[in-house]
């Protein structure tokens, strides 16, 4: 699969690199995968990003696990100044395009590497169904742990996240840096701010646990406030059916810790959580939605969400699951 994807993505820039001849332009490229991180780039930017041609790849509420970058996507990031990725699995495809760079000055950030220490590794708590195994799959080669992409779902993580994007603005615009440094503070203190009432909120809650019958991208989240969770599966799962088990499971976990709501996220099917509901013993939950966001449509922005905003949102949520 690796190797296709090299050759598609060579191919993509052979195509392109006549028609990218001969164009040129005044404002300085970011180009940016998913919404989080795009969002912090123009927090950063500030007043400056008039100056900047800001892209957002994943546009139009495509999600990160199904992206395949197109032609044009690829050209952007071969000749932008700063290129911003998660990182993990999802992005196979980057290693290739990087190497297909026009801009040998470009700036790159991995928020997996730029998180170090603070990244997680995906895990199976109990009750969570797993991956099942192709028929016929060999066993490839030692890789390294499957890390959890979700980092954009710590307000902690979009902090130190946000210090990372603006030290690179710096690196490509040193003359503007006292701007950039202005803008990330502030950001850096409405993030906290918002923190801050996550915790106290948790604090005063009356639960302490939340039930997903869904993917569960929320682990940093989780972990920030000191959360117990159950779920169907992990947040980068490529199933989409749970078992009988595991529906049964999760159905004792809501009677157990007598959660009023069966959480999914934004936009998914809630047959699984429908099925939890119908095994408990009250069969009176409510199924209740928190946003991944995982991707922004373009209306949405328009309209002015923003990372902030829905984080605020998934406040209201959290705070409505544990009381």
């Amino acid at each position: 699969m690796k190797n296709r994807i090299s050759v598609i993505v060579a191919c993509m820039v052979c195509m392109l690199g006549l028609c990218a001849c001969g164009q040129s332009s005044d404002k300085k490229s970011v180009v940016c995968t998913v919404f989080p991180e795009y969002d912090w780039t123009r927090e950063v930017l500030g007043e400056k990003a008039a100056d900047y041609d800001l892209t957002l790849l994943l546009d139009n509420g495509v999600d990160l696990h199904s992206y395949q970058p197109t032609a044009e996507d690829i050209a952007k990031i071969a000749k932008c100044d700063l290129f911003v990725y998660v990182g993990g699995e999802a992005d196979e495809w980057v290693e290739d395009a990087l190497k297909e760079s026009t801009n040998k000055n470009m700036q790159v950030i991995n928020l997996l590497e730029a998180l170090g220490d603070d990244v997680r590794e995906e895990e199976l708590v109990e009750g969570m169904q797993g991956e099942e195994e192709e028929e016929g799959e060999e066993e490839e080669e030692e890789e390294g742990p499957e890390y959890d992409e979700h980092v954009w779902l710590s307000l902690r993580n979009a902090s130190k996240l946000t210090g990372v994007i603006e030290a690179s603005l710096e690196t490509i615009d040193p003359e503007n840096k006292d701007i950039y440094q202005k803008n990330a503070k502030n950001y850096q203190e409405k993030l906290a701010a918002l923190d801050a009432k996550y915790s106290d909120m948790v604090a005063g809650a009356k639960r302490k646990t939340i039930l997903f019958g869904d993917r569960f991208p929320y682990r940093y989240m989780v972990e920030d406030y000191g959360l117990t969770y159950y779920a169907a599966f992990v947040g980068c799962s490529a199933e989409s059916e749970a078992s009988f088990e595991t529906m049964a499971f999760l159905a004792g976990k809501v009677d157990e810790c007598q959660l009023p709501y069966v959480m999914i996220n934004k936009g998914a099917s809630d047959s699984i959580a429908k099925g939890i509901i119908q095994n408990t013993k009250d069969k009176n939950q409510t199924i209740l939605e928190m946003d991944g966001i995982h991707s922004m449509s373009k209306e949405d922005r328009e309209a002015g969400k923003t990372y902030l905003s829905v984080m605020e949102d998934n406040l209201t949520a959290l705070t409505k699951a544990l009381n």
